[in-house]
């Protein structure tokens, strides 16, 4: 794999894996009995922890990541032989 290669694929997975995460403990000020606040709406989240979802998800892409360099490092499935016609 190259360093290009490798690049777009921990970006496309990063996102995948940050969109999967963002619903992880989200309550809303509806949910928490908070007060609205002004311009907001009912359903947006009181304490979104953004931070700390962001780091889950490096983790865990950084952990998949290392799973499918090591299947196309190693061969293990010949993507180039399934590609070809």
């Amino acid at each position: 794999m190259s360093i290009i290669g490798g690049i777009v694929i921990y970006t496309i997975t990063w996102m995948l894996v940050l969109f999967t995460v963002l619903p992880w403990g989200v309550r809303t000020q509806q949910e928490a009995d908070d007060e609205v606040e002004p311009g907001t709406v009912e359903s947006a989240p009181v304490n979104p922890r953004i931070w700390t979802k962001f780091a889950v998800t490096t983790v865990l892409t950084t952990l998949i990541f290392i799973i499918i360099w090591t299947i196309i490092d190693l061969e293990l499935i010949d993507f180039r032989a399934f590609f070809q016609s």
